[in-house]
C-alpha cells in the first residue's frame, strides 16, 4: 500500500533531506575548502568526518523516506528517529555551513510533523 496524503509528504520530504545531507556530505569529503573554519567550537570535528556522517545519515533517510512512501508503518517511526538524529548533526554542523543547515534543521522538522500527525491520526480511526 502506498502512503497518501500527510504521510506521503513526509516520506517525499524525508528523500530530499536525504539528498540534501548525501550533497552537503559529499561536499565536505570533496571540497575541503568550501566549507570556513571559524573560531573553535564544542562539536569540532574533522570535515571529512562530518562527510561521512552526513552521508550515511543522507543514505537512511533515503531508504527511510522510500519506506514511508510504501507504507511502512516501522518506516514512521524509523523517520521520526532519523530526523530528530538530522536535526542534531546539523545542529552540531552550524558553525561550519549556518544556511544550510538551518534548512536541513527545517525540512527535518516537517518531517517529524507529519509522522506525529499521521501517528495521531492512525490512531483517532
Amino acid at each position: 500500500m502506498v502512503s497518501t496524503g500527510v504521510a506521503g509528504f513526509a516520506g517525499v520530504m524525508l528523500i530530499t533531506v536525504g539528498l540534501m545531507q548525501i550533497l552537503a556530505g559529499l561536499t565536505a569529503v570533496l571540497g575541503d575548502e568550501l566549507y570556513v573554519s571559524g573560531r573553535a567550537y564544542a562539536y569540532e570535528l574533522d570535515l571529512t568526518t562530518w562527510g561521512w556522517t552526513h552521508m550515511v545519515i543522507g543514505v537512511l533517510a533515503g531508504a527511510i523516506g522510500f519506506a514511508i512512501v510504501a507504507g511502512s508503518t516501522i518506516g514512521r517511526l524509523l523517520g521520526i528517529f532519523l530526523a530528530v538524529l538530522g536535526i542534531l548533526t546539523n545542529f552540531a554542523f552550524l558553525p561550519q555551513s549556518p544556511t544550510w543547515s538551518l534548512v536541513i534543521i527545517g525540512f527535518n522538522a516537517l518531517v517529524i510533523w507529519a509522522l506525529f500527525s499521521q501517528i495521531s491520526e492512525d490512531e483517532a480511526v
